[in-house]
């Protein structure tokens, strides 16, 4: 059996793979060095995508299978390699030639080709022939539509598959997993032995097959982690970092450990990141899927997701140390980098260091597990179930996605743990103990920022997705880290444009149709318009009018058995649904917008507008300079005025450009403030004042003449004044009118009575 070599993360040079002039590059193995087999994480794109082949049933790989990203279907195809008993690596891939990012993979068998034999150099020990020729493979590639297809599929081996009992002992089923190298990280660090760590983990996975690694594995992780660096690239990582923050005051990085020697764990975020984080900064997922891959490189990003439903980053980390301490330090740096603002909501992986680093860093926020990690694990913990009872896995997948509530997620749990006869199988029973962390059933009542309650954690919002892998060295960390920033950055901005100027096709009548168009990003209201139309498909229909609040029962035509309750408070214009979309995605459901059809509500009520998801969810001013490290006024970092500018720009000519008389108000004010501009730069270029704050000079600049600011205030008191005798004078006529309407209608009342008399 091959042994499993822990190497240090800058030890190898593939430099075809990050040349990015190279269209086609292949990756040889030589008999010495180490081959990048993997258990594959998934990873989402840029959108809020559900992986359609890891929750579908016909779980063989086919000519034309979709996946959402390639590591996805690397996910995949190894799952599917652990069920059939062979091992799998990547092999060829092909860069774009535009932007240097890989659109096309090929996954082969482990034992496809053959070994080379070298006359110089060879080993006296005879080695195991482990290449065959093997022509299994799979080929994906990515298709215009951003998902990636199956394009050859070979299934046909010419050796023996590896039997159940065996398959984990296998290089792409075989590793030192991350919630294993946090408890070895921990049990090292408190003195224990390779021996003593070797019993505690199997005694934790139930057997020394369920490890997943065997001792030498052990001992060599953690000799290696006693030398652990970044090696010479990391002095050239801790360069930029220092650049970065020298050029820009808002760039904050911080090291827990020997900063000199490139052995302490670094946390970095710059200006955009924690700006970003003040607008969106309600949900994030911390991605740690270096962890469930042997990434050369230790890199774990701070997610979340901007208006447009696309990934947005909230700050990185290099993790050379594993332990709960270290995961503390770096959730507590970053917390206090994002002006100590604590998130509604957190995903991560579900290792118990994690775990109680969270609990310890975030007590107030919701602790959601990725479900894909946990499907991930269950296919290693539960592999003589899914090898023995092919239908397992798709019924517990749908277990888990398709229950619409937790008496219906309940009963059909006990129902699987009994057809498969696993009621006393310890790993489902600790998962069933977390179930309020990971199954979507019970986490619906918080927000998590995802378009609906199924697709929720099936797989980790990668921003890096395509740019940062497995074989990612550290010299090449920050010029895939910057052309990821700039490509995401790229998106935003095309987002922002299609919304400003490509108006959506309403497809009904309704002034809430209407006025969420004006409101959402156009992602967004696609979304909401999608519950609006459905509605119409809806019959909602009181149970109870007792009390301030109306229930009703809101059921699809045909589908009496699927109901959702409502309560709608009609004097307030607020209502709760039993499906609670609202409280987890932001966006209204289509049991509440039936309800308000029925009422007549043909507006959107302003407590159901989520500001995070509308056009304008960067407007105003949301960042505390003081408590975020920001230094005030005119020094505030450039990334984060140009932003500020951007947005009001957008705003301003989006309302400027409503009618030829608006357009010509906008423009003299235009021209005004750019006479107002220049005269600032005359009048308050000098600093007055210098003074230190949180390791930056905070200028203070002279005002504008005080006079000048009275002839302003005074103007925009007399504007004020002329828009409140407008608004006095409509009111005054509406109020006219409704008196001419009230007599009227009492005229015709009259009438009426006259006539009933005759």
């Amino acid at each position: 059996m091959d042994q499993l070599n822990v190497i240090p993360f800058d030890n190898i040079n593939m430099g075809s793979e990050d040349d990015p002039n190279t269209a086609l590059h292949l990756q040889h193995h030589q008999p010495h060095n180490f081959d990048f087999d993997f258990d594959y994480p998934n990873n989402n794109d840029d959108d809020l995508l559900e992986p359609t082949s890891l929750s579908d049933p016909n779980l063989d790989p086919y000519e034309g299978m979709e996946f959402d990203s390639e590591q996805s279907a690397r996910i995949f195809y190894n799952s599917y390699a652990r069920r059939v008993g062979f091992s799998t690596r990547v092999s060829v891939y092909q860069r774009s030639r535009r932007d240097g990012s890989i659109i096309c993979r090929q996954i082969v068998c482990s034992r496809e080709g053959f070994r080379r034999e070298g006359n110089e150099n060879r080993s006296k020990r005879q080695r195991t022939v482990t290449r065959v020729g093997c022509k299994a493979q799979m080929t994906v590639k990515k298709q215009s539509s951003g998902k990636w297809a199956v394009t050859k599929l070979v299934k046909d081996h010419n050796h023996e598959f590896v039997p159940p009992d065996k398959v984990h002992s296998l290089r792409s089923h075989r590793h030192v997993s991350g919630s294993a190298r946090s408890l070895i990280d921990t049990l090292q660090a408190a003195g224990m032995g390779p021996s003593g760590v070797m019993s505690v983990l199997i005694r934790e996975s139930g057997g020394i097959n369920n490890v997943g690694f065997t001792k030498v594995d052990c001992q060599n992780y953690m000799s290696n982690s006693r030398q652990r660096t970044l090696g010479p690239g990391g002095q050239a990582v801790f360069d930029y970092l220092k650049q970065m923050q020298a050029e820009d005051p808002g760039f904050f990085y911080a090291v827990q450990g020997d900063f000199e020697n490139s052995t302490g764990n670094v946390f970095w975020a710059d200006a955009n990141a924690r700006m970003n984080y003040s607008y969106f900064g309600d949900t994030i997922t911390f991605d740690t899927m270096y962890r469930t891959n042997r990434y050369r490189v230790p890199f774990a990003p701070f997610t979340g997701w901007n208006h447009h439903g696309q990934p947005l980053l909230f700050g990185c980390a290099l993790l050379l140390n594993e332990s709960e301490s270290s995961f503390v330090w770096l959730f507590e740096t970053w917390f206090a980098a994002m002006s100590g603002r604590c998130p509604i909501s957190i995903t991560t992986d579900q290792d118990r260091i994690i775990r109680a680093a969270v609990s310890k860093a975030f007590p107030g926020t919701r602790h959601r597990f990725c479900k894909w990690n946990v499907f991930r694990e269950a296919q290693e913990k539960l592999s003589h179930v899914y090898h023995s009872h092919p239908t397992f896995e798709p019924e517990f997948h749908r277990c888990i996605n398709v229950a619409e509530s937790v008496d219906e997620f309940e009963s059909c749990w006990e129902s699987l743990l009994q057809r498969f006869d696993l009621s006393d199988n310890e790993w489902l029973q600790s998962m069933y103990n977390a179930r309020q962390q990971w199954v979507p059933v019970y986490l619906q009542d918080t927000f998590f920022g995802e378009m609906s309650i199924m697709q929720g954690s099936d797989s980790i919002n990668s921003y890096f997705d395509g740019y940062i892998n497995a074989s990612t060295n550290i010299h090449n960390l920050i010029k895939q880290y910057e052309k990821a920033m700039a490509v995401r950055h790229e998106k935003e901005v095309k987002a922002d444009y299609d919304t400003l100027n490509s108006p959506p096709v309403l497809k009904t009548p309704s002034p809430m149709e209407k006025q969420a168009a004006n409101l959402y990003t156009r992602r967004i209201f696609m979304k909401f318009q999608e519950e609006l139309v459905e509605t119409l498909a809806y019959l909602a229909t009181v149970v109870d009018d007792t009390g301030s609040a109306i229930t009703y029962q809101v059921a699809k035509f045909g589908e009496d058995h699927k109901v959702h309750h409502v309560r709608f408070n009609a004097f307030e214009k607020r209502a709760s649904c039993s499906c609670q979309m609202f409280e987890f995605s932001g966006i209204i459901c289509r049991h509440i917008l039936a309800v308000f059809r029925v009422k007549n509500v043909l507006t959107l009520p302003s407590n159901y507008i989520l500001k995070r998801w509308t056009r304008n969810a960067k407007s105003g001013v949301v960042l505390d300079e003081h408590t975020l490290g920001l230094p005030c006024n005119t020094q505030e970092s450039l990334a984060a005025r140009s932003e500020n500018l951007r947005q009001e720009a957008i705003r301003y000519v989006e309302e400027g450009a409503e009618s030829e008389h608006i357009y010509n108000v906008a423009m003299g004010a235009l021209h005004e403030a750019i006479r107002k501009v220049a005269a600032a730069k005359k009048c308050g270029s000098a600093p007055v004042q210098t003074t230190l704050f949180n390791g930056s000079e905070q200028l203070q600049w002279c005002s504008l003449d005080e006079d000048e600011k009275i002839q302003e205030l005074r103007a925009e008191l007399e504007q004020a004044s002329q828009r409140c005798e407008a608004y006095r004078t409509k009111l005054l006529s509406v109020m006219k009118d409704m008196e001419e309407r009230k007599l009227r209608i009492s005229v015709k009342v009259q009438n009426v009575r006259l006539k009933m008399k005759d």
